[in-house]
């Protein structure tokens, strides 16, 4: 009977053997020459008229930032909350300092304007 040791080791000798084959079938299949619109990144047909970076303005980032704290709050406090029970006073002063800091991004955001839609 195998270990679970010699069942993992297989089953990797197992997905690396794999691998190897598709490899090396793609490269004796492939194309060996490309032409110059093969070489072009797929855009859906159409070039792009202008960078993609330029196409957001700045004013939309301080929203993002405060997006981002706010679904990290959310991320934190729901297996926060399963965990409290047992933690006890620790967890629910290290939950207060994460909201504290948190909180210093949403004072940002509202002295930035984040909240006035235009």
């Amino acid at each position: 009977m195998l270990s679970a040791f010699g069942t993992g080791l297989g089953a990797a000798l197992l997905a690396t053997v794999a691998a190897l084959i598709v490899l090396g079938r793609a490269h004796r299949w492939g194309t060996r020459r490309s032409t110059a619109p093969q070489r072009v990144p797929f855009l859906g047909g159409f070039e792009p008229e202008t960078h993609a970076w330029s196409r957001y303005h700045l004013r939309y980032y301080p929203m993002t930032l405060l997006f981002i704290a706010f679904e990290m709050e959310m991320m934190f406090m729901y297996p926060w909350a399963v965990v409290y029970v047992q933690e006890g006073v620790t967890a629910l002063v290290e939950m207060g300092m994460f909201l504290s800091i948190l909180s210093v991004g949403v004072v940002y955001g509202y002295r930035e304007g984040v909240f006035r839609w235009q």
